[in-house]
């Protein structure tokens, strides 16, 4: 009788590691749901949490960055508190600022395709300051047209007001998180070097 045991591996090493990266960039992103300052002339707050959503586009790529979005709306709409300031639940995607929680999977997905110039993860410190910057702003355009959306169906407001006080307003905003996000990836090509 034979007695030797083999082992199976149901999911690649390589698999368990992405989803753990996806789960952190998630927390990630949640924890910048904490840090959050008024916006006198918007209808919602200004958060770190796309940060995150570019963060998680650039060093994730377009398949895991948008899956690490979707893990993070998935905790937050099970329960976990982890939307602006600490709301959570399915409502929140139902609510004012919905339609930007929603954009955070596809505008992962578009930073990090253009990042990575397709699905095949590469080096995101080797992608030109151009490419980068483009990459940003794509997302931030996806972030802001979903989010002036679901201020207008959620919100109740006009075209006018929910572009103004749903994306222009923030626009100062997402440049500075946008050259955090260029000054972390320049600051991890700096540190490989």
């Amino acid at each position: 009788m034979d007695t030797t045991e083999q082992t199976v591996d149901l999911v690649g090493d390589e698999t368990v590691e992405n989803v753990a990266r996806a789960a952190l960039f998630a927390a990630l992103t949640g924890a910048f749901a904490y840090v959050v300052f008024p916006n006198p002339v918007s209808p919602t707050d200004i958060t770190l949490q796309v940060l995150g959503v570019f963060l998680a586009g650039i060093f994730l790529g377009p398949v895991w960055g948008t899956v690490s979005m979707v893990l993070y709306l998935a905790a937050g709409s099970l329960g976990a508190p982890v939307f602006l300031g600490g709301a959570a639940g399915v409502g929140q995607l139902l609510g004012p600022t919905g339609g930007y929680l929603l954009s955070y999977p596809l505008a992962a997905g578009v930073i990090g395709l253009v990042v990575h110039g397709g699905a095949t993860l590469r080096d995101p410190s080797a992608a030109s300051l151009f490419r980068l910057v483009a990459a940003l702003t794509l997302g931030t355009l996806v972030i802001y047209a979903l989010g002036a959306l679901g201020l207008m169906f959620f919100g109740d407001l006009g075209v006018r007001a929910a572009v103004v006080g749903g994306a222009l307003v923030f626009l100062p905003a997402e440049a500075l998180k946008a050259a955090a996000a260029v000054g972390i990836v320049r600051s991890d090509a700096i540190a490989a070097a």
